[in-house]
């Protein structure tokens, strides 16, 4: 299986969450991931870090983050220059899309979780 490393955007140490379910999943598939978040701690073993410096060798960027909270990460996504971005339920931008295909990024609206466990990551 190919490694892509993954920014999960939205982080959070919450296990309720499905942001912590999908890094969880991600390290136990053998992914490389970046936690992105607001909340300080850890996931996966990986600390939550701000969106500030920008990382180069990001594969996908997994969003966790609703359409609301997403128009200042827009130019942080951009300079990061993710192969793709997924959109997972309920965080479908229209805008982001546009801007992310502008850009050549393949966008997806699917759900992180259940492409992991179907084997389509």
């Amino acid at each position: 299986m190919e490694q892509k490393k993954t920014l999960v955007l939205g982080a959070t140490n919450n296990p309720a969450r499905y942001a912590y379910l999908a890094a969880n999943r991600l390290v136990a598939a053998g992914h490389e991931i970046v936690n992105i978040g607001i909340k300080n701690g850890e996931v996966a073993g990986v600390p939550i870090r701000r969106a500030a410096d920008v990382l180069s060798d990001i594969h996908t960027i997994t969003l966790y983050i609703g359409p609301q909270r997403q128009p200042q990460y827009y130019d942080y996504i951009s300079q990061t220059k993710p192969q793709r971005i997924i959109f997972n339920p309920g965080t479908e931008n229209p805008e982001l899309k546009a801007l992310a295909e502008q850009q050549g990024i393949e966008v997806v609206e699917a759900c992180t979780l259940v492409l992991l466990s179907t084997g389509q990551y």
